[in-house]
């Protein structure tokens, strides 16, 4: 029974890790949209960027949003796709 349920757990486990939220971005650099393309996103959302910088291989933005709440994002350099994002107002 042990040598069946040693290796079930075993994966089980790297299940788990892999589904957990990503906070690193991976794609290769020459994937990567320019920040230009980050701004026009941004502007299509009605944010407002203060910043725009590089992260853990991810575009990390500051900004405020239509309603002027202040924000940090997260975003894939490849995809744009908003990996995540924190309301900075609520923190203070």
């Amino acid at each position: 029974m042990k040598t069946v349920l040693l290796p079930t757990v075993a994966l089980a486990l790297m299940a788990a890790t892999s589904t957990q939220a990503r906070d690193d971005c991976d794609s290769a650099i020459a994937t990567w949209q320019p920040r230009e393309a980050v701004r026009a996103m941004a502007e299509d959302r009605g944010w407002r960027l203060k910043r725009i910088k590089i992260d853990d291989g991810c575009y990390e933005v500051y900004g405020t949003d239509r309603q002027g709440q202040r924000f940090e994002a997260k975003i894939d350099p490849a995809t744009l796709e908003i990996i995540e994002i924190e309301n900075e107002d609520e923190e203070r």
